[in-house]
């Protein structure tokens, strides 16, 4: 529940989530897991991120999440993490690029997501140069194949995680991209680590490296459903020539991150994927409930069907059906208003309170904002 845990002094709002959008960016994407708390709680004191306690000396920084992300990886030789999906980047083009070098990519994968970030200047910010291949809605095999000679460090293909573009169109798959004599780096940015059935299409890192890649970076607050975290997984050899770049001591994370990040990997699904999972009827009878009950106060409430999105930059154009608690329009500022907040839509007038990113352990919750907010002056 959003009000289990005593008020903390900081400016920070809490907010349940019934836009319809799973990982919503400014609402701090993905939402972690009860283990997840738990495990922050645990390592926000003094611990043994970097301690053997065997022989009191120095330890291997962040085993446990490490090895459980190893442990859901199958197809890499090694990985690492860093503290967000750009800093994957980073490190990836200023390990292997810098001044002198290029990056080959395609045209139509220089990307900008949101709140202006543009992928080809953060790159270009190592002192690496981009070399296009392709037009911006087409590219094949021997454009990246003529474009390499020895000052290439890598091609780099980035998936277009926010946008689709459709119509006379082709790309370039990691498996025919594997032999090339240089790395091929793939950024999947969604955070999948294995394929998943309610998004057939949507890269992740168990079959991109299994397809050819040397290195996939992806994120892991978005997905995989955990913390703020760059995942890298790939070639021993390359994973380790990344970790042990001075430029890897600046972008490592902390212990809660890491604490977080392991209780993902081997607890129970998150929230988001929990989100993912859930079954549309059953999102129907609990708008339904709430609405039955918010009628019963007097209010003007009514269960409708309704359409939710993964948001975070995956899976774009994926609809997911849901179901939703349909309210006068005037409920969406008021209920944005409380303490905690809630977070709805609007659509043709109505204030839609959207089920697909709620738990059903706040369905109670929801109801008893909405009555609040509601109540008479």
């Amino acid at each position: 529940m959003l009000d289990a845990l005593p008020t903390a002094p900081v400016t920070l709002t809490p907010v349940l989530n019934a836009s319809g959008v799973l990982l919503h960016t400014n609402l701090g994407r993905a939402p972690l897991s009860d283990a997840a708390v738990r495990a922050l709680a645990e390592a926000a004191g003094t611990n043994d991120v970097e301690l053997d306690l065997a022989t009191g000396r120095r330890g291997r920084r962040g085993r446990g999440a490490l090895d459980a992300l190893r442990a859901a990886v199958p197809t890499a030789g090694d990985v690492h993490v860093v503290n967000n999906g750009a800093a994957a980047l980073a490190l990836a083009a200023t390990a292997l690029g810098g001044p002198g070098r290029t990056i080959v990519i395609a045209r139509g994968e220089m990307v900008e997501i949101g709140d202006g970030f543009r992928l080809p200047e953060l790159l270009e910010s190592t002192g690496t140069r981009l070399r296009e291949v392709g037009t911006t809605n087409r590219v094949n095999a021997e454009d990246y194949s003529r474009a390499i000679d020895d000052t290439t460090a890598f091609v780099l293909k980035v998936h277009p995680s926010n946008f689709v573009v459709s119509g006379f169109t082709s790309s370039v798959p990691p498996a025919e991209l594997r032999d090339l004599g240089v790395p091929l780096v793939v950024d999947i940015g969604s955070g999948l680590l294995a394929p998943h059935p309610t998004l057939p299409d949507e890269p992740d890192v168990t079959t991109t490296l299994a397809a050819g890649a040397d290195l996939v970076t992806s994120s892991g607050d978005k997905l995989l459903g955990g913390p703020q975290a760059g995942i890298m997984a790939g070639d021993a050899a390359l994973v380790q020539r990344l970790r042990r770049h001075p430029l890897a001591r600046a972008l490592r994370v902390d212990k809660l991150t890491l604490a977080a990040l392991e209780a993902t990997l081997r607890g129970p699904r998150p929230p988001v994927v929990a989100g993912l999972e859930a079954d549309p009827a059953e999102l129907w009878e609990r708008a339904e409930r709430i609405a039955a009950r918010l009628r019963a106060a007097g209010l003007d409430a009514e269960a409708v069907r309704s359409v939710a999105a993964v948001g975070g930059g995956g899976a774009p154009g994926v609809d997911l059906s849901s179901a939703a608690v349909s309210l006068p329009e005037r409920c969406a500022e008021t209920l944005r208003a409380g303490r905690p907040a809630v977070l709805g839509r609007v659509t043709d007038g109505r204030c839609l309170l959207d089920l697909r990113a709620v738990p059903p352990g706040d369905d109670d919750e929801l109801a008893r904002l909405v009555l609040r907010a509601e109540a008479p002056a």
